[in-house]
């Protein structure tokens, strides 16, 4: 009975020897919301409710995470010479290269001087093959806590995803929208507005063939008329506003209720302004209070009784937060 006692506390205390020589499991990167890129954010930092990144409010910390085309790396490479960041108040101490498993760019790492004070400051700028990631680090110069170390490490854990998932990027709007109707979501400007397209994802970006997919925007905006008196030259005018268009027949321009609240629909016949493709518009404005939704809808002639049908499914589940 003694000896299998002892077996086992020598085997609990070769498992413990083990498991205390494995490598510590490295913290998973955090992505802020509706952003492809991400990092391991260093401790003392939250993500930010400002900005797409992370902060240290209680120290005037933050890093920022920005995304171009893959096309933008040439023109930041270009602009960060001490030279050109010099007239950004930043003088340089280094730059150096750094390359990941999807990716290369490099570090720009100075000091700036503003009306606030004086801050250590990083700038990456790493190139993949469908983006450009430009990440800036803040700290206020003296601090103690985000060190060189600590900051080249938070960098080094940059990770990009393939994609971000539909219902978080619908998540920065300021409204929702219940049925997509076979649309996909092309782009989202965040508090703003949201761009739909018709067909399989990417298919749009056919620069050869701008008139091929029909396209959906929804977007909230502040104002519009107070009276509804004006409400039909307010539609007129912001009809007339809607770029790329050439040979435009109105075809009907009417008040409507959309979701219960009082609304506008124009619809007209046009043409393409750069293919001359025959295609058709209609631009739904609904009026709320201090604001209205702008909703405009595009297609080719000869695809518009299946394509209106599903904008107006799209239409109706949009729902103001």
């Amino acid at each position: 009975m003694s000896l299998s006692r002892n077996y086992t506390c020598a085997l609990a205390a070769v498992f413990a020897l083990i498991v205390g020589a494995l490598p510590a499991r490295a913290a998973d990167p955090v992505f802020p919301v509706g952003s492809q890129v991400g990092l391991v954010p260093p401790a003392g930092m939250v993500q930010s409710k400002a900005f797409s990144g992370f902060a240290d409010p209680d120290k005037n910390a933050a890093i920022l995470l920005v995304t171009f085309a893959p096309v933008a790396f040439d023109q930041l490479d270009k602009s960060m010479t001490p030279g050109e960041l010099k007239k950004q108040g930043i003088d340089v101490d280094a730059r150096e290269p750094i390359t990941f498993g999807f990716g290369k760019g490099f570090i720009v790492k100075g000091i700036q001087s503003t009306n606030k004070g004086s801050y250590r400051k990083w700038l990456m700028v790493v190139a993949t093959s469908d983006l450009t990631a430009l990440v800036t680090v803040q700290v206020p110069d003296g601090d103690t806590a985000y060190t060189d170390k600590v900051v080249h490490e938070t960098l080094a854990s940059l990770a990009v995803r393939a994609s971000v998932p539909d219902s978080e990027r619908l998540s920065l709007l300021p409204f929702t929208v219940g049925n997509l109707a076979g649309f996909h979501i092309d782009d989202i400007m965040p508090g703003s507005a949201l761009m739909l397209v018709d067909g399989p994802p990417g298919a749009h970006k056919d620069a050869s063939k701008p008139s091929q997919s029909a396209h959906f925007i929804v977007a909230a905006l502040q104002g519009g008329p107070a009276q509804e008196r004006d409400r039909d030259n307010f539609a007129r005018e912001a009809f007339n506003q809607i770029g790329g268009l050439k040979d435009i027949e109105i075809q009907d321009a009417e008040p409507l209720r959309i979701d219960n609240q009082p609304g506008y629909q124009t619809l007209a016949k046009a043409k393409d302004g750069k293919t001359d493709t025959p295609i058709i518009v209609v631009q739904w404005l609904r009026f709320g209070d201090g604001g209205y939704v702008q909703m405009i809808g595009v297609a080719r002639a000869q695809d518009w009784p299946d394509v209106f049908t599903r904008l107006r499914a799209v239409r109706d589940s949009v729902d103001v937060n």
